[in-house]
């Protein structure tokens, strides 16, 4: 949510040399339904967004909706939560869902990265694929949300 202040393990996919592009330990590959922070490929404003298909997995956005490898995310009918293997998302469609995003399959090395509030984000939809090198730490939980003070939420 905005307003949000995150926990990161900026070590979940690696770990970099400061300034270089050279990588001192591996990491996780990332996992769908996972939240990672990255640096737009569009204009370099540091994102936070929902990881939602990652490499060799089928995707399907319709009407604010994913199908993952021919079966949709719904938790249960009526609903608008998502339920990822390992990782819930609960989903802001006040502002409608963007746009839709036609069946394709997530090439290696990429991540499709989706926001929440997905009628409100930009995200994957409008930049493209994210390169999985670039996913600069993993979203481990809210520590401190805007209205409600300090609390620990695991994303």
């Amino acid at each position: 949510m905005p307003g949000d202040r995150v926990f990161v393990d900026k070590t979940a996919y690696g770990l970099e040399f400061p300034f270089l592009d050279f990588k001192i330990l591996a990491g996780d590959s990332p996992v769908a339904g996972e939240i990672a922070i990255f640096d737009s490929p569009a204009d370099g404003i540091r994102l936070i967004k929902r990881i939602v298909a990652v490499a060799g997995d089928s995707v399907e956005l319709r009407s604010g909706h994913l199908i993952l490898n021919g079966e949709t995310l719904l938790c249960h009918r009526g609903s608008s939560d998502e339920c990822f293997p390992g990782h819930f998302a609960d989903l802001n469609l006040e502002h409608g869902w963007g746009q839709d995003v036609a069946s394709f399959v997530v090439p290696q090395g990429k991540v499709l990265a989706i926001g929440d509030a997905r009628g409100n984000s930009r995200d994957s939809r409008y930049f493209g694929l994210v390169d999985e090198a670039a996913l600069y730490g993993r979203a481990v939980s809210v520590f401190y949300r805007k209205d409600e003070g300090f609390q620990w939420q695991t994303l």
